[in-house]
Order: structure tokens, then C-alpha cells, then sequence
């Protein structure tokens, strides 16, 4: 079997998530986030799409993770998302962080926004 490292260049992975957490680059961040370009930011959750908006022109795709299943997202945020110029990719929490640090290693632009687990 042929293993091969992956980087990150200056992107920070998901490292790991529990009860109400994720560590992101070895930092712990409680709460629900949303991860792009420009660093780690506060996320109020579905209710609050302005973070995620705040990607439009920066990414393609955001992996939106709800939680520990996967659940329908309100219509009215998909559309304003996609209305706004981004991909939306609905699934857990535990597989968009997968995905996206698969494609984070790829050098894709993408992003993350996450309910805890």
C-alpha cells in the first residue's frame, strides 16, 4: 500500500469533533462555525446565514454539516445561498468535515459550516 502526506499549505483541516466541539488546526472551537478562506468564524446556525454568505466570490462549494445526522436545511437559506453564487452540500457534521479535508487537501475552493455533533 502506497501512503502519501497530505498539506494543507496555509488551510487549517479538521482534526477532531465531540459533544459540541471541533478542533480545527489543534484549536478547539465549542460551538457551531463555519471555516473559509479567511480564517474560523462564530456561526448562529441555520438561522444565521450572513457567515455564510459572507463566502459568496471566495468559494465554490460549502459543505454544511447538521449535526450528527444528516437533516433537510430551511428552503429559504438553500436558495439564498445558492442565489448568492454557492454550491451547498447538506450531510452530518462527521462526513463534511471528512470531505472537506479531502478537498482541502486538494486545493479546492471550498468551505465548512458546522452544527456540533
Amino acid at each position: 500500500m502506497r501512503l502519501n502526506e497530505i498539506t494543507y499549505t496555509d488551510a487549517k483541516p479538521v482534526d477532531g469533533y465531540g459533544p459540541g466541539f471541533f478542533r480545527i488546526g489543534g484549536e478547539v472551537v465549542q460551538g457551531p462555525l463555519v471555516i473559509g478562506p479567511e480564517g474560523i468564524t462564530g456561526w448562529g446556525g441555520l438561522a444565521d446565514p450572513a457567515p455564510v454568505l459572507a463566502l459568496a466570490g471566495k468559494v465554490d462549494v460549502v459543505f454544511l454539516g447538521t449535526g450528527a445526522e444528516v437533516a433537510h436545511i430551511p428552503d429559504d437559506l438553500r436558495e439564498t445561498l445558492e442565489e448568492a453564487g454557492l454550491g451547498v452540500e447538506v450531510m452530518s457534521s462527521p462526513a463534511a468535515c471528512r470531505t472537506y479535508n479531502i478537498l482541502l487537501s486538494e486545493g479546492r475552493r471550498i468551505a465548512l459550516a458546522l452544527l456540533p455533533v
